[in-house]
């Protein structure tokens, strides 16, 4: 049987690299474990953490075609992190001119969670602890 440990991390393209940098990192707290240019490829590659564990790889290309966020489209269809306070993390992205959905309750495990989208329209949730 195949024996898998956790995921590793999850790869974004971005269309803007600096508006998605300051977004994954000074809106959402993650840090840069390295960054790197690729001349050949004229592409960014932003490694980033979560609490020191490595999650996101973000990069950019020159013009990358949009994804369609709606209709909902097969393939990955969002990023969740989880929360302590769900209130309170709405209300700092609120604070921070993140556009926020209205807080839900999730109908099988009564936890409370919301959506936002990050600088790609790419659907960002928040799940409560």
């Amino acid at each position: 049987m195949l024996q898998l440990n956790k995921i590793h991390h999850i790869a974004i393209i971005c269309s803007d690299y600096q508006k998605s940098k300051t977004f994954y990192t000074t809106i959402l707290g993650l840090t840069i474990i390295q960054e790197i240019y690729r001349e050949e490829r004229q592409s960014y590659k932003l490694d980033l953490a979560l609490n020191g564990d490595y999650v996101i790889e973000l990069f950019s290309f020159p013009n990358p075609p949009k994804r369609p966020s709606g209709p909902e489209a097969a393939g990955l269809r969002h990023l969740t992190f989880e929360v302590n306070d769900i209130q309170k993390t709405r209300d700092y992205l609120v604070n921070e001119n993140i556009a926020a959905e209205a807080i839900r309750i999730d109908e099988f495990t009564q936890k409370s969670f919301f959506f936002i989208a990050d600088p790609d329209n790419l659907p960002v949730e928040f799940y409560e602890k």
